[in-house]
């Protein structure tokens, strides 16, 4: 095991090296997103999985210009080679004049142990980044014709191949994984004198589940630590009370930034849906920073011995 943390503490080093400005985005429910930042991920469920998750951040400024992202994520094990994972995952991403979107298929092998089910996957595809800038000067509010700054990019598009790395351990209690976005720092070259670079970001998560003394409810515990190596890492820790196997609410703390209640319910049909607001610790002007995050989830059994539906672990709760 010491070795084992040698070898991750010196990757780490090296890939922290060489990382440059942070571009991911954040989801409070980070749970139910993990197959776009780690591809060890694809097919722990156990079942066909169909996620949704849509996220408004910022909602005390105007709607135009502030963050929205959205995800559309599948991800299922392949039933005749239950070794394997296979996943599909859109995201857009759009903030001011520019607009991300990035889709990637992920593929993993999975190992299974003593204490559990090891994933190890890669995700490739590409992410396309787009500027549309509406440039207001004070010359074209009086009739002056618009001034083109050749250094600012107005209207472009470019696409760069991704690659992401992860490896996702679950057991029947706990779960934890490892991983790595934009491995090869892709080059989003506009028609300026300095490219843009989509900075490489590392994950390491983890969750726990109690079970209480009362047998209704249930004790869960997850954290994130997200980082693209410069600067301190943002950190999220959640708690949450699950109630019959179905109701839950919680609380999540990202440190130094936001304060997240969070609700959710796990139907017998497969149906999950969870609903989270961010209670902002930071307020610029009269701006209150708060963002509604909204997750729909849809599992379906592959395996016809088994009750659908019910595909219970500590990653989906």
């Amino acid at each position: 095991m010491r070795k084992v943390l040698l070898l991750i503490v010196f990757f780490g080093s090296i890939f922290v090296k060489y990382s440059q400005a942070q571009s991911d985005p954040h989801f409070s429910l980070f749970e139910y997103s993990q197959n776009i930042y780690n591809p060890g991920a694809a097919g722990s469920n156990n079942a066909m999985c169909v996620t949704s998750l849509h996220r408004q951040q910022w909602v005390g400024f105007k709607e135009e210009g502030r963050p929205v992202t959205t995800l559309f994520l599948f991800d299922m094990p392949i039933p005749s080679l239950d070794m394997i994972g296979v996943g599909l995952n859109i995201q857009q991403d759009i903030i001011g004049f520019q607009k991300d979107l990035n889709v990637s298929a992920n593929v993993a092998y999975r190992l299974e142990l003593d204490f559990g089910m090891l994933g190890v996957g890669v995700g490739a595809g590409i992410i396309n980044r787009s500027i549309n800038g509406n440039w207001r000067t004070w010359g074209s509010l009086i009739g002056q014709p618009v001034y083109i700054d050749p250094t600012i990019p107005h209207m472009e598009s470019k696409t760069a191949f991704d690659l992401n790395f992860g490896a996702t351990l679950v057991g029947r209690k706990f779960w934890v994984g490892l991983s790595s976005t934009h491995l090869l720092n892709p080059v989003i070259k506009f028609d300026i004198d300095n490219p843009s670079y989509i900075a490489r970001h590392f994950y390491l998560t983890g969750g726990y589940e109690y079970s209480l003394p009362n047998p209704s409810f249930d004790l869960i515990g997850t954290g994130m630590v997200q980082s693209d190596g410069s600067g301190f890492p943002e950190i999220q820790i959640n708690g949450k009370i699950l109630y019959n196997k179905s109701f839950w609410g919680g609380l999540s703390y990202r440190y130094n930034d936001a304060i997240v209640p969070m609700i959710g319910v796990h139907l017998v049909n497969g149906l999950s849906f969870a609903y989270s607001y961010d209670i902002s610790l930071i307020k610029i002007g009269s701006n209150m920073l708060g963002s509604h995050e909204l997750m729909v989830r849809y599992c379906f059994n592959l395996s016809m011995d088994k009750t659908p539906g019910r595909h219970r672990g500590v990653r989906r709760l």
